[in-house]
C-alpha cells in the first residue's frame, strides 16, 4: 500500500494536462521496429480481437479514431494491439507489439514490433502488476454499459484521463481499494463510453466483458 500513497501524489495534482486528442498515445516510447510479432503468439489473442470487433466494442468512430485494444502477458513481456488497430476489420501479427519494459514515473514504454502499442499500454501494465496470475487484459467502447454501471461497477475518478501514468496509478488504486479485484471489470469515468476487465486468461476476461455487456 506504500505505493498506492506515493502515486495519489501524482493523481492529486491540479489542471492534468492533456497531451494529445482521445485516441492518440501519450507516453514516451523506446520503439524497436522489427518486421512482425511471432504468428503463432498472438493466436488467441487476435481471435478474441475480432470477437469483440464484430460486437463493436472495439472498433472506430466515423472520425477514424480507433477505440478498445486487447492484450496478454507472454512471459515477463505483454503483447498488446498497436495504436489505431480499431480501424482494422481484421488484424494479423503486423498489428500487434512486445511490451518489455515501462516506467510509470517517466510516462515511458520500451517496445518492439512492427507497430507503436496502443495509447492504453500503460493501463494494461498496471493491472498485470496488480497479481502476476492476471493474464490478459480488455479495454472496450460501449456507450449505454458506460452509462449503465457508472459509480455501480468500481470506477476511476472523473478528472483521470485515458493513456495517462495518473491512470495506471488509479487502476492499482481501484485494484487495492475497491472490489475492483473481485468484480475483474471497472468503468473509466474520465474516458467516455471506456471499461476495462481482466482475467487470468483471454476468456475469462472476455466472459467478464460479454457478462455484462448481455445484462
Amino acid at each position: 500500500m506504500k505505493k498506492i500513497k506515493n502515486l495519489r501524489k501524482i493523481i492529486n495534482k491540479p489542471n492534468i494536462k492533456e497531451v494529445a486528442e482521445e485516441g492518440y498515445i501519450k507516453f514516451d516510447f523506446k520503439f524497436n521496429k522489427t518486421k512482425s510479432t511471432e504468428k503463432s503468439k498472438i493466436v488467441d489473442l487476435n481471435n478474441y480481437r475480432q470477437k469483440l470487433y464484430n460486437l463493436k466494442l472495439i472498433g472506430a468512430y466515423p472520425n477514424k479514431v480507433g477505440y478498445g485494444n486487447i492484450s496478454m502477458r507472454d512471459n515477463k513481456n505483454i503483447i498488446i494491439s498497436g495504436s489505431k488497430t480499431g480501424n482494422y476489420k481484421k488484424l494479423n501479427e503486423s498489428h500487434y507489439s512486445i511490451v518489455s519494459k515501462y516506467d510509470f514515473h517517466k510516462n515511458k514504454i520500451f517496445c518492439s514490433g512492427a507497430i507503436k502499442p496502443s495509447s492504453e499500454t500503460l493501463t494494461h501494465a498496471a493491472i498485470y502488476e496488480c497479481d502476476k496470475k492476471i493474464g490478459a487484459v480488455i479495454h472496450v467502447h460501449n456507450l449505454e454499459m458506460w452509462k449503465k454501471y457508472l459509480n455501480k461497477l468500481p470506477t476511476t475518478l472523473k478528472s483521470i484521463k485515458y493513456g495517462t501514468p495518473e491512470m495506471a496509478f488509479e487502476i492499482q488504486r481501484l485494484y487495492h481499494q475497491t472490489d475492483f479485484k473481485e468484480k475483474q471489470i471497472a468503468v473509466l469515468e474520465g474516458h467516455k463510453e471506456g471499461i476495462i476487465s481482466f482475467g487470468k486468461n483471454l476468456s475469462e476476461a472476455y466472459n467478464i466483458i460479454l457478462k455484462y455487456f448481455n445484462k
